[in-house]
């Protein structure tokens, strides 16, 4: 005769269980009469017919959404190798493996959907439009899910009918308006900076570029057969609509640029190994210490460093760099995002809007979206003033006066 199970205590939670062949059944809070009439019932139906199905382990339901996660984050590194966008990916995970992780994808719903979005709103940092971008990250995932056959095709159409925060109906606050940051200020910023990141911030404030295609730069992009410099870049913001982007350097760019073109054609420009080994030096120069007296330059070096400078900036240690220099000076802090604002006002007060959207390369992805692509006249006209107005404005003295 099979040994009876025992009535248990789950110490954790208080509550009552019982095992059956190895897999645990909770019966309640221990000790109430509820938990003790349901282990009675369970052991009778239990000991009449062991191998009932209802005793019987649960099969696999399916993969859980830690390895959803896990399988669209390898094919996101790939995927989105030439954008940040893998690094937002990331962590629109957060919530799903810190609440849901063993959870079964296909069991994901609505309820779990807005705990996800609950979880973001648990800090007031996080404003209205980055929960919701994350969540339509989130709503991506599940969508790669479903075309790889892994969860139903239900579960994202229910998840869509989700609406996004609106304005003024949420605690959420919404996103600051990114502004020109002033020149003051960021001239005050530059010497708390190593020469490397200095010199990325007076490049992008004359050439109006993004933060993450300053970071990207390399020999190898720049045809320096013209008065005016091009750099061509080929992983950008919309080159995954097919669209080419063009970088025109001016005169006093040109001079911050050439200084960190004798190098191999695929490594990048502004390196931070560079710029670490700057801040060292600095750092020894400042060095008050008699070098016969405390540590030898060199001692304290860790052998296996928990963290070392990459091979490039990324545009998360990029605005860091600046952050830190901020802090360091006791000036308000502020973003490389705001300089590419700082150009775009400086090149529209000088020669006009339309120059400063061709400038920013907003006119092609702007415009000529909307336009129909019969009208082809049309479109080439103004793709030549885009041509124009870039030469234009960096032939220009006024082009170079951002920031010096």
């Amino acid at each position: 005769m099979a040994k009876e199970p025992g009535y248990c205590l789950h110490k954790p939670t208080g509550q009552a269980y019982v095992r059956f062949d190895g897999r645990p059944y909770y019966l309640g809070e221990y000790g109430t009469e509820q938990s003790k009439e349901r282990y009675n019932r369970l052991k009778a139906e239990w000991l009449v017919n062991r191998h009932s199905a209802k005793f019987k382990p649960k099969a696999k339901a399916g993969p859980t959404l830690s390895d959803v996660c896990n399988a669209f984050l390898d094919h996101a590194k790939d995927y989105y190798s030439a954008s940040n966008e893998y690094t937002n990916l990331k962590l629109a995970c957060g919530p799903l493996s810190e609440l849901f992780a063993t959870v079964p994808a296909s069991d994901f719903g609505i309820l779990q959907y807005r705990a996800c979005r609950d979880w973001w709103l648990s800090t007031d940092t996080r404003s209205r439009q980055y929960l919701n971008k994350q969540m339509k990250r989130m709503l991506r995932i599940f969508k790669w899910a479903v075309g790889e056959g892994m969860i139903p095709a239900a579960i994202h159409e229910t998840l869509k009918c989700v609406a996004t925060l609106k304005r003024g109906r949420t605690k959420a606050q919404g996103a600051k308006r990114v502004v020109p940051v002033e020149v003051s200020r960021v001239e005050a910023t530059l010497p708390h900076l190593t020469q490397v990141v200095s010199d990325m911030i007076r490049f992008q404030s004359l050439v109006g570029c993004r933060p993450g295609e300053v970071c990207g730069i390399t020999p190898g992009m720049v045809n320096r057969s013209g008065e005016v410099w091009t750099i061509t870049l080929h992983a950008h913001k919309t080159a995954w609509r097919g669209k080419s982007r063009v970088i025109y350097v001016g005169p006093k760019a040109r001079a911050i640029l050439a200084k960190y073109l004798l190098r191999a054609a695929d490594s990048v420009c502004f390196s931070p190994i560079e710029s670490e080994k700057q801040r060292l030096e600095a750092r020894h120069a400042a060095r008050t210490t008699p070098l016969n007296c405390g540590n030898v330059p060199g001692s304290k070096m860790a052998r296996k460093p928990r963290r070392t400078p990459g091979e490039a900036y990324t545009t998360g240690t990029y605005a860091r760099a600046i952050t830190y220099a901020c802090q360091r000076g006791k000036l308000e802090s502020w973003s490389p995002n705001q300089l590419r604002h700082n150009a775009a006002t400086a090149i529209r007060k000088e020669f006009g809007l339309e120059a400063a959207q061709a400038f920013l390369d907003t006119l092609k992805s702007g415009r000529l979206k909307s336009m129909p692509s019969k009208i082809h006249p049309r479109q080439s006209l103004l793709q030549r003033r885009w041509d124009d107005a870039n030469q234009r404005i960096n032939q220009s003295s006024g082009s170079d006066s951002h920031c010096h």
